[in-house]
């Protein structure tokens, strides 16, 4: 152990919330699909997670659809003052499950509507622009027509603050000459790190990172490797990667979900895992493998 201790707290916009949240994606059916298979559970959960301290949650409309916010609303409205629920447009689901792209300015504005009204609010906090690239990874292209159309509920008070995810670097910076950015959400992990720059340009600019996948990409000799680490510190693979990405940066706000209690206590106690210099640069060499 060391006395490194990440610190605990972040700015999300305007808004101080914890550097461990909850993503609300596992709330939803099979697939992010349909009505989970145990409600009452999916319930059980965000309330442990809100008097556990959790004041940031991800969610959004198109999970389910419509599922997730649904079941946020029946949990844990009327809200607490110190709740961030941070939600994302730009995709709509077809009958089949597939994920479609949903980003004229009917279908973005639509989208608020949805998560206004399922989620049971007169003004979303932060609303990611998602763009769809390749799925889980990002491509080049303008993405003026969408965050202007963003923009501008912004500035009907739909919107409280803007963010992004799926995104390169130069698209962030097209969006910020658009209206302020107070996120960024995309895949980065301890071997997925082609966002590395991009992570100290926005923490420098006090901007957060929201990381999705902590354990996606690993190769089976990186995993086999990270096990053993995590078996010397008596943890689980994915608290030392959660810990991990909390000592990467200050201004990364983790996201894991999860549909089950005991899972959650789990993941949160990543939040006091602390890892020493030596532990942090074998990291380092399992990303390079």
């Amino acid at each position: 152990m060391t006395d490194l201790a990440p610190a605990k707290t972040f700015e999300l916009g305007d808004r101080t919330v914890s550097r461990m949240g909850y993503g609300a994606m596992q709330l939803a059916g099979p697939g992010v699909f349909g009505p989970p298979r145990d409600r009452a559970a999916a319930i059980a959960v965000l309330r442990a997670a809100v008097e556990a301290g959790v004041n940031h949650i991800d969610t959004s409309d198109f999970y389910g659809p419509h599922v997730t916010n649904q079941i946020i609303r029946e949990a844990l409205h009327p809200y607490t003052d110190d709740l961030v629920i941070v939600t994302k447009v730009g995709a709509v689901r077809g009958d089949d499950a597939a994920w479609l792209p949903a980003q004229s300015p009917a279908e973005l504005t639509r989208a608020v509507h949805d998560n206004l009204r399922n989620l049971g609010l007169e003004q979303l906090e932060v609303v990611n622009l998602r763009l769809m690239g390749d799925v889980h990874a990002p491509s080049e292209g303008s993405l003026e027509a969408q965050f202007s159309t963003l923009a501008q509920l912004r500035e009907q008070g739909l919107i409280r603050h803007l963010g992004l995810s799926n995104v390169t670097p130069a698209q962030v910076a097209e969006a910020r000459t658009i209206a302020p950015v107070v996120c960024v959400q995309n895949h980065y992990n301890l071997v997925h790190r082609a966002d590395d720059a991009l992570v100290e340009d926005l923490a420098i600019q006090g901007i957060a990172y929201v990381p999705f996948f902590p354990l996606g990409g690993f190769s089976p000799i990186q995993s086999d490797a990270l096990s053993r680490i995590a078996a010397r510190l008596e943890a689980s693979p994915l608290q030392v990667a959660l810990a991990w990405l909390l000592a990467r940066s200050p201004n990364l706000l983790l996201i894991p979900g999860t549909s089950s209690v005991a899972h959650l206590t789990e993941n949160l106690v990543a939040e006091r895992l602390r890892l020493s210099q030596d532990v942090l640069a074998e990291m380092d060499v399992i990303a390079g493998t």
